[in-house]
């Protein structure tokens, strides 16, 4: 397996983030692509081809695009024409730069089939894998806010083979109360990348209200804090060893890519997790 980082976890500037993933001896970066200079309508083909050989001079790949939307992300019909669409922008400016997966979080699949909200979200992830199929671009649902049996249940009714999974297992474990190591086994035919994160849960709150707490813009009355802790790897509740060991179980050897969302010296946390994996992977 190799070892990425989020680029947006060291709070710099996109290029000074590149570096300093390199000095960490970092396999590769994964960068968010929805707005700023690294939006789709920002790179024309020349800046793509630099900014590819600008990563790869530093001993870097790309190992997916964030295109997390934001918001209530593919739940609401009205808003899933135009977030489609820049999903398929950031699928072609991920095969530009090198990387065949998108990653995003879709919104909270209902348990429920007959929920009204599973059809616009299966229209909407349908749309993505069926380009997907076609251009050659996996769209990676991250885990977290449901348990892994409903993400493999969805996943499961879309036939598409391009709409698959980015792992996150702190999310699995501080939001959904659902167990990493499980999750493995049950999402393994969709998983394509990984986050390397850590945290624990505090007190369960239903994902649907933590999840819309995020899309609302942190309107209400709701204290994540409360909620759960993110921590630096190795510091929560995710059990590394046997987490990697069912990874190796059914033949993962993709990116763990390194998250760190919080934190006052989040480059500090990022190296010493970037040693973490090291040791674990020897």
């Amino acid at each position: 397996m190799k070892i990425g980082i989020i680029t947006d976890s060291f709070r710099l500037g996109l290029r000074e983030s590149l570096k300093k993933a390199a000095d960490l001896g970092a396999d590769g970066v994964q960068i968010y692509a929805v707005s700023g200079e690294m939006a789709p309508e920002a790179l024309d083909a020349q800046a793509r081809r630099d900014l590819k050989a600008y990563i790869g001079d530093l001993g870097l790949e790309v190992s997916a695009l964030c295109g997390d939307m934001g918001g209530h992300a593919f739940t609401r019909a009205e808003d899933n024409p135009k977030k489609v669409e820049r999903s398929l922008r950031i699928m072609d400016l991920a095969l530009d730069l090198g990387s065949s997966v998108v990653t995003t979080h879709i919104g909270v699949v209902p348990a429920d089939p007959a929920h009204p909200r599973y059809a616009v979200m299966q229209e909407a992830c349908r749309a993505m894998g069926e380009y997907g199929d076609k251009v050659g671009c996996r769209f990676a649902i991250e885990t977290g806010p449901e348990k892994a049996v409903t993400l493999r249940a969805f996943l499961d009714s879309l036939g598409c083979r391009s709409m698959c999974v980015n792992l996150d297992p702190a999310n699995l474990a501080m939001v959904a109360g659902d167990d990493p190591v499980a999750a493995v086994k049950t999402l393994a035919p969709y998983i394509v990348h990984t986050h390397a994160k850590d945290g624990r849960m505090i007190t369960y709150h239903d994902p649907e209200i933590i999840y819309d707490f995020f899309a609302d813009g942190g309107i209400g009355d709701l204290r994540l804090e409360d909620c759960f802790q993110e921590l630096p790897l190795g510091q929560g509740v995710v059990p590394w060893g046997e987490y990697l060991a069912a990874l190796r179980e059914i033949g993962y050897d993709g990116y763990l890519t390194i998250e760190r969302e919080v934190g006052p010296d989040p480059a500090a946390d990022i190296a010493m997790a970037v040693n973490f994996l090291k040791e674990k992977l020897a």
